[in-house]
């Protein structure tokens, strides 16, 4: 057992740039360090439980396509187009210029996938313990996706990994790139236009070993696709299980693009989870992300995005919800880096217990970016005497005629509220219940898909 920097092999890295941009990540980590509470964007939020020296990294097992196997290329006449199945048998499709693949897997690390399956249509790609499962949906033509692992060993992920994450800011993506062999690369073509929402389920289920794994997506819409993307993380097992997920996505949205990117954290109550999201939108291009964290014992989810043409435009919305001793962090910080670029962020909290709610969030425009306009607005409920909330809302403005705004407010339950509906039969608790539902309620709305919001109302 080890601290977060280990020796242990790593898919493709006898390929040279890959090698070289871990090393770089490895280094970047050890010049930072865990942060403490004299970093800035972790005042708040202090991850002293991550300097542990129990962590256990699991080898990822190796893919079949890193040996070239004639026995996978499903002769479409396609030529890039090689379905690669690791489990069970394979059967391609190919018809009016349509790929797709159906794999059926027979091995299901040890998770029962039939259990695996939200209350709306969607096409479902499953980890666990931060490992693929090598099964793919039937997806529409033009749509590609594949392993991160053999997207770096074919040479696609060059284009895009590492190109928007600063990793001399941000430590943990840092130690991400220098461990990155698991995710997915997910790329959408001109024009396509998912019929239902992909579905990225990470499955935690953890006995004796402190497990700690990074994941790496990288998520490319082609000019005018659009799609919704949901990630899912759960955990089923030991009550006191305690393991590390550090993920790290980078999306790269071209012209007129349109992404609704979901994400539900749910670990266990004694995990940890660190996770950064950083979008670079171009001309007409539309980015909506709404995230719900209520587990953990430290959950941080922080967004980043570049508004970096014209007409570019941001929604990044959450709510948390928690008891306990926990600390679920929600830090945003959206760049307008070109004119007549908008953005709006809200963000609610409901906090109980001993808990801690943390919500930091930056609105930067650039010179000359006029016409401008970003907003931002938190508020939390305290349901106890020794919950907290720290908000550190920013702005940093460098242009004229603009139009930002931000806000912040904390409270308690409104008791005269509480006792009328007693009063008229309600219990107590029903009664909290509905006034936090009805807290919550306008930021659920954020959420445009109609079966995806009633979801998370369920998660309330």
């Amino acid at each position: 057992m080890a601290g977060l920097l280990q020796n242990k092999p790593l898919l493709c890295d006898d390929i040279p740039w890959i090698n070289a941009l871990r090393q770089k990540g490895r280094m970047a980590f050890e010049a930072q360090g865990v942060p403490t509470a004299k970093t800035e964007y972790w005042q708040y939020t202090k991850p002293r439980d991550l300097n542990a020296d129990d962590f256990v990294m699991q080898n990822s097992e190796d893919y079949e396509f890193l040996s070239v196997d004639e026995a996978h290329d499903c002769h479409c006449g396609k030529g890039e187009h090689e379905c690669h199945c690791h489990h069970g048998e394979h059967e391609c499709h190919c018809g009016n210029g349509e790929h797709e693949c159906h794999c059926h897997a027979s091995h299901e690390e040890g998770i029962n996938l039939a259990e695996r399956v939200l209350p709306f249509e969607a096409y479902y790609l499953y980890f666990a313990n931060g490992m693929f499962i090598p099964m793919y949906p039937a997806l529409p033509a033009g749509v590609e996706i594949k392993p991160l692992a053999e997207a770096i060993f074919d040479g696609e992920a060059k284009e895009y990994l590492g190109k928007l994450v600063d990793i001399e800011k941000h430590p943990f993506a840092a130690l991400n790139t220098a461990y990155g062999e698991e995710g997915l690369f997910l790329r959408l073509q001109n024009g396509v236009k998912l019929d239902k929402p992909i579905v990225i389920w990470n499955h935690s289920e953890v006995e004796d070993e402190n497990v700690f794994y990074n994941l790496r997506n990288l998520i490319v819409l082609e000019k005018g696709a659009k799609a919704e993307i949901f990630e899912y993380f759960d955990y089923k097992g030991k009550e006191k299980s305690r393991y590390f997920a550090n993920c790290v996505n980078e999306v790269f949205l071209a012209a007129e693009a349109s992404l609704h990117h979901y994400k539900l954290q749910d670990e266990a109550f004694k995990a940890n989870h660190v996770a950064l999201t950083v979008v670079r939108a171009k001309r007409e291009a539309k980015y909506q992300n709404f995230c719900f964290q209520h587990g953990a014992n430290i959950g941080r989810n922080e967004v980043v995005v570049q508004l970096a043409e014209e007409q570019a435009m941001a929604d990044v919305s959450a709510a948390y919800k928690m008891a306990g001793w926990a600390t679920l962090d929600f830090t945003t910080d959206i760049e307008h880096m070109a004119a007549n670029t908008f953005s709006d962020q809200l963000v609610k909290g409901v906090i109980d217990g001993d808990a801690r709610g943390v919500f930091q969030g930056k609105i930067k425009i650039h010179p000359d970016c006029v016409g401008s306009e970003g907003h931002q607005l938190h508020k939390a409920i305290l349901l106890s005497d020794t919950a907290e909330a720290d908000v550190k809302p920013e702005l940093k403005i460098y242009a004229d005629d603009v139009k930002c705004s931000h806000g912040a407010a904390t409270g308690e339950l409104d008791e005269n509220q509480l006792f009328y509906m007693q009063s008229r039969g309600i219990d107590a608790d029903e009664a909290r219940r509905i006034l936090v539902e009805a807290f919550l309620d306008d930021v659920l709305l954020k959420i445009e898909n109609e079966d995806i919001r009633a979801y998370f109302k369920s998660k309330v």
